[in-house]
């Protein structure tokens, strides 16, 4: 091969350097990606969770849309495949500022990022409801900047470059999610025993009916409410990178919606609330929605108390199937709805 005439080796250097370094457009491909998987999820082509990554789940969706809408199919997410979208396909992130009952593809895109910032919503639907709008209220305070609750331009900018922290600079942890014990003692059922047919998708800790629980790790509470399919009294936190983690069968719910925990802080007491043959804490965690084993990220120590709270058992408060007077928020009814075991 001939080398082209006037390219030096600064030259070429200079131009291996342009084609590997990521462009603000390349940084973004996740969060188009993540969009994607929503919109191809939310229309049951997708099977597989919204995580920013293209693999060939995502590809066989996006067959699969183009060969229900009649269109070439290729595997390609081109001009025509996106109009074909509609509203799940459109507009771009970062073309309007998004607010509450706005609906589309920047707001999954926007869901994404601010799930993987560790401030919620929870899930990628592509609908700004209460949920979305109290994640971008938390992003922002922690980005320090203007807390509005609107997600423009500024907003946007701090999730991309920082993903949570002050300013939007904090550093990309440099290892995998860790979680303390929610309560002392060892782990009774395991992850993936079968339970009438299911799956076990947590882990089991037996303990004395009005223990308290602990939350494992840093993160906010995204729902504290019943659960109507298994769980019983269930708290679930929003942690970094993606990562939730359950407390189910509580005897009562001592945490609520928003709220900002650290590990230790005090979110319920042991019950038996729900599916539950006797008193334990029914400990889940998920990777962007899908039931992960905890048991290589669980810490040996247990999540003591909170500075400033009071630990303790309070039998008053354990009334077996308690549930909370509170209604759960809009738009977390599908936690309401989750089973048990799948």
């Amino acid at each position: 091969m001939r080398p082209i005439r006037g390219f030096g080796a600064a030259a070429l250097i200079t131009t291996v350097l342009a084609i590997t370094v990521a462009t603000p457009a390349q940084a973004n491909i996740p969060a188009r990606v993540a969009a994607l998987q929503s919109a191809l999820k939310s229309l049951h082509l997708y099977s597989g969770f919204v995580d920013g990554v293209r693999g060939p789940l995502t590809r066989h969706g996006i067959r699969a849309f183009q060969r229900r809408r009649g269109l070439h199919v290729d595997g390609i997410l081109g001009p025509e495949t996106r109009r074909a979208l509609g509203w799940r396909g459109r507009p771009g992130l970062g073309s309007r500022i998004m607010r509450y009952a706005d609906k589309g593809w920047d707001v999954a895109a926007l869901q994404f990022l601010l799930q993987r910032a560790g401030h919620g919503p929870g899930r990628a639907d592509g609908l700004f409801g209460p949920l979305t709008r109290a994640a971008v209220l938390r992003a922002q305070e922690a980005d320090g900047i203007r807390v509005d609750g609107l997600a423009g331009p500024e907003t946007i900018r701090a999730l991309r470059t920082g993903g949570g922290g002050d300013n939007g600079t904090a550093a990309t942890p440099t290892g995998p999610v860790r979680f303390l014990r929610p309560v002392p003692g060892p782990i009774g059922s395991p992850f993936g025993a079968p339970r009438n047919g299911y799956t076990h998708t947590g882990v089991d800790f037996p303990e004395p009916e009005g223990t308290p629980i602990r939350a494992a790790g840093v993160g906010t509470v995204i729902y504290a409410a019943y659960n109507g399919g298994g769980y019983g009294n269930l708290v679930v936190i929003q942690h970094r990178l993606g990562y939730t983690s359950w407390y189910g069968h509580m005897s009562r719910i001592a945490a609520h919606v928003g709220e900002s925990v650290t590990g230790g802080t005090l979110i319920g007491y042991v019950g038996q609330t729900g599916d539950a043959t006797g008193p334990h804490v029914h400990f889940e965690v998920r990777h962007y929605d899908t039931p992960i084993n905890p048991v290589p990220l669980l810490l040996n120590a247990v999540a003591s108390s909170a500075p400033g709270q009071a630990g303790g058992i309070a039998p008053e408060e354990c009334l077996g199937h308690w549930r909370p007077t509170r209604r759960p928020p809009r738009g977390s009814d599908w936690i309401g709805r989750e089973r048990l075991c799948r």
